[in-house]
């Protein structure tokens, strides 16, 4: 089996930012949870300090090895999507990395062609935090 088709990617800003909070962080990661306000904006943490739940799904990877998760049910209703990460001005959660710089990440989306989702059929299941944690 080759590779899976990408769900998940950053634009260059997004991924400048990224590394930059790598650089001062360490590690980083992204969790999409759903919800309202901020729950539904991508959130940046350092690794290891947001716990994964069993149900969340892998997206991906992004910037090399930046895993992406996402919550089940936000994952449900995005399925069809791909997702592109993008940095704008304004303040977003207080508890992603990025706050403090005066940016947010943001989605911007758009459905997968039909080639894609039937590449997509044929692959496995995505992982999720229990394939991960156990």
């Amino acid at each position: 089996m080759g590779a899976r088709t990408r769900r998940v990617e950053l634009t260059p800003a997004a991924e400048d930012l990224v590394r930059r909070l790598a650089a001062r962080h360490g590690p980083v990661m992204f969790h999409q949870s759903g919800g309202c306000c901020d729950g539904s904006a991508p959130m940046c943490y350092p690794r290891g300090e947001f716990r994964v739940g069993a149900s969340d799904v892998l997206l991906g990877h992004v910037a090399g090895d930046i895993p992406f998760w996402m919550s089940a049910d936000q994952h449900a209703y995005w399925s069809h999507t791909h997702l592109t990460v993008d940095v704008v001005p304004g303040r977003g959660s207080g508890f992603s990395l990025e706050a403090p710089e005066g940016l947010r990440f943001l989605i911007r989306s758009r459905v997968f062609t039909d080639e894609e989702w039937q590449r997509m059929e044929a692959e496995p299941p995505l992982p999720t935090g229990a394939d991960v944690t156990g």
